[in-house]
């Protein structure tokens, strides 16, 4: 009997040891590691749900104008807006070229050649080009007295320039005497333009009366000429 109750009284105390120890386990837990059992016994199916919707990618909302009407979609077609290019110079391009000479108050149009420096060109490229040319106009240009140019039409079809030319008019002269010799004063018949070694004496008495005067000359053409003719 005695041993019967010593072996109970172990087991008794094994019993209450270990008890204690698991409890003392899980204070140590609770203490390390707080509210860790009471977050996941608190968690409800609508925090979950709540949860999941956070999760989710939103979908996108759809804002509707007033009196907007949506565009009628057709099964299996996609509607792309067409994307219209832009045109530029070709070498079917008509080119076409009016000359406007500013002193005479005419005009002429002409087709021409389209220039290879201008095909595939757009609009305000070709512009660009223009501006260049005016800066920078052939010496053939500038010996008709060109001024300008500017582009009237543009298209895939056809081109339109219009240049400018001004011509000059022929400087006027005018022959006086100064020291019985005939010298050449400009249009304004003060400023000296050139000095002769003409004696007056040695023209005839109309025209000697005439360069005392002053005598007109209407060009250089017209001033050299005389000046050939009597020159020693």
């Amino acid at each position: 009997m005695k041993l019967v109750k010593r072996i109970s009284f172990f087991m008794a105390l094994s019993a209450f040891m270990l008890g204690l120890g698991g409890y003392g386990a899980l204070k140590a837990e609770d203490f390390f590691y707080p509210n860790r059992y009471h977050n996941e016994q608190e968690r409800t199916p609508a925090a979950d749900a709540y949860s999941l919707r956070e999760e989710s990618p939103e979908e996108p909302q759809q804002v509707r104008l007033t009196g907007q009407t949506e565009p009628e979609e057709i099964p299996g077609q996609v509607i792309e807006a067409a994307a219209t290019p832009e045109p530029v110079v070709t070498a079917d391009t008509l080119y076409l070229v009016e000359n406007v000479n500013l002193t005479k108050g005419t005009a002429t149009q002409t087709q021409e050649t389209i220039p290879v420096k201008y095909i595939g060109l757009n609009r305000e490229e070709l512009l660009e080009e223009l501006s260049f040319y005016c800066e920078n106009p052939p010496l053939t240009e500038l010996e008709q007295g060109f001024e300008t140019a500017e582009l009237t039409a543009f298209s895939k079809d056809r081109v339109a320039v219009c240049k400018y030319y001004r011509e000059e008019t022929p400087k006027q002269f005018f022959l006086k005497v100064s020291d019985h010799f005939i010298i050449v004063c400009e249009e304004d018949g003060q400023t000296l333009y050139m000095n002769t070694d003409i004696l007056l004496e040695r023209l005839p008495d109309s025209l000697q009366q005439e360069i005392m005067m002053g005598k007109p000359v209407a060009s250089e053409e017209e001033l050299y000429l005389f000046l050939e003719s009597y020159s020693s």
